[in-house]
């Protein structure tokens, strides 16, 4: 009994019918035996794969014998390049591979995310360490054009004594030093010493003990700053190394008087870049000292000031609440109002006004005169008899007496508003009011974490040259003077007006005279 099939293939034979078979992409009919497969599939192996792929997922399975005791998957014809008919063998594979790839990223979507955050973040660190080290390469190249220059065979290299805090910034102070500030330093043509301390207050002792150099540099934070100048201030010479000038590299966790001398910058190592280079420019301003003095206590200096009361207390304890992350400050002046309400400071304060700035005096020593006339004027105070004296009156100093009750008591100097043309010598006290809530309390040692000197509106301001603060028998606390922690007691502050010499960047020179002018 023969299949339609069968018949059908007569008819196509004997020109019944114009059916024609399949043709190679070369242009040759297959084989009269070649195996066929299913319409609409390319014949072949690749053709046969392809069909049992497809009718794996289907509940019919793909007949194995044809009509005519024959396979029924037909051969697929080869194209030119070796592949499927009409279909390149690398274009098939290229594609398949992407579809692959992306069908893994799909199902895996968790892991897929995680990398591209992680690929993220490495190009941004890769990419902020190269700009780090164009910034490095560049005051680099500006450092050594300062020590290409000629000098006098006769004029010895210009001396410049580092103090450098290895703790600061975490420990991380010494690497920041001698990636970023060192190279400059010995670029510039600077005979450099660097000494390291080693534990708190070795900057005061090794301040007694250093020989005549021409500039001081302090690397460090608030508290370094705050060792190097007291050191330097309590020597017997104090008047003769004060006209030294300073420079401050900031490295410290709080680097307060940067604010003054140098620009704002969010990038670390352009900001200690641009304080390296500007010691380098030679730009100076003058800065006011406040020297406070207890009964039995050596003297301390400060450029900053001095604080007393809540405010600076809770902000000693935010580092305690770390993992509250951007909460840790409100947190830590929040439970600091659970111990006791209102938190009241008892003192008794005497002060003096403002007093007048004397001339400034000129930088640049006058010639000494010759030699003749030097002999003359000696003969002369010689054989003139004695001058008589005159006596001066002394005008009783005008002490003013104030009893306060405060949360916080800040005694700062204008370096933070530095002008340099104001008339009148003057340190700013704020006697902040009791009458805080606790709300307020809070939102306001959030500010004072950004301003530790800020004097909010209804405080009491007074601007003093000299003041004796006198504290109850018995009064717990600590002082802090230049964010450094010291024991409450009465003090005497005075203040020293430009008293030290800072290095400053020309920029921000400018702008404070152009604002003096304004």
């Amino acid at each position: 009994m023969r299949s339609p099939h069968e018949g059908k293939a007569d008819q196509n034979l004997h020109g019944g019918g114009r059916e024609r078979l399949p043709r190679h992409a070369g242009g040759r009919s297959p084989e009269p035996g070649a195996r066929q497969g299913p319409p609409g599939l390319p014949a072949g192996p690749g053709g046969r794969r392809c069909a049992e792929r497809r009718c794996r997922g289907s509940r019919f399975q793909p007949s194995r014998a044809g009509p005519g005791g024959g396979s029924g998957d037909a051969s697929v014809p080869a194209g030119p390049s070796g592949g499927a008919a009409g279909l390149p063998r690398a274009a098939g594979g290229g594609m398949a591979r992407a579809v692959k790839a992306l069908t893994t990223l799909r199902n895996h979507w968790k892991k897929t995310t995680f990398g591209v955050c992680l690929l993220s973040w490495g190009g941004h660190w890769l990419y902020g360490k190269h700009c780090d080290n164009l910034l490095r390469r560049a005051a680099c190249q500006e450092a050594q054009a300062f020590g290409n220059q000629l000098i006098p065979s006769s004029m010895p290299l210009k001396k410049a004594t580092v103090f450098l805090n290895p703790a600061a910034c975490k420990g991380k102070a010494r690497n920041l030093f001698e990636k970023n500030a060192a190279p400059i330093l010995h670029l510039s043509g600077l005979d450099v010493t660097v000494v390291k301390t080693d534990y708190e207050g070795q900057a005061k002792k090794l301040l007694e003990l250093m020989e005549n150099t021409d500039l001081i540099i302090i690397a460090g934070g608030d508290g370094t700053v705050q060792e190097v100048i007291t050191g330097l201030l309590r020597r017997a010479d104090e008047a003769v190394f004060s006209k030294i000038p300073i420079g401050f590299i900031p490295l410290g966790k709080t680097c307060t008087l940067s604010h003054t001398l140098y620009p704002e910058s969010t990038n670390q190592v352009q900001h200690i870049t641009n304080a390296t280079l500007a010691i380098l420019k030679g730009e100076t301003v003058p800065l006011d000292v406040l020297q406070i003095k207890g009964a039995k206590e050596q003297p301390v200096f400060a450029v900053t000031g001095l604080r007393w009361g809540s405010y600076r207390d809770a902000g000693v304890k935010v580092g305690k609440y770390w993992y509250l992350g951007p909460l840790k400050t409100k947190a830590a002046h929040f439970f600091s109002t659970f111990k006791e309400w209102p938190q009241k400071r008892q003192a008794a304060l005497m002060y003096l006004g403002p007093t007048e700035r004397p001339p400034e005096e000129p930088e640049e020593k006058p010639s000494r005169p010759p030699l003749y006339v030097r002999l003359y004027r000696r003969l002369r105070l010689y054989w003139s008899s004695p001058p008589k004296e005159i006596p001066q009156d002394v005008t009783p100093e005008d002490w003013e007496e104030l009893k306060l009750s405060t949360i916080e008591l800040s005694i700062a100097t204008r370096n933070r508003q530095l002008d340099l043309t104001r008339t009148e010598d003057f340190m700013d006290i704020c006697i902040e009011a009791d009458t805080v809530s606790k709300g307020q309390f809070v939102n306001r040692g959030s500010q004072k974490m950004r301003d530790p000197h800020t004097c909010p509106e209804g405080s009491q301001y007074i601007q003093a040259s000299r003041c004796i603060l006198q504290l109850p028998e018995g009064t717990e606390g600590s002082f802090g003077i230049d964010n450094e922690e010291y024991e409450a007691m009465p003090v005497e502050v005075k203040l020293l007006p430009r008293k030290l010499r800072f290095f400053c960047d020309p920029r921000m020179r400018e702008q404070m005279l152009h604002a003096a002018v304004q």
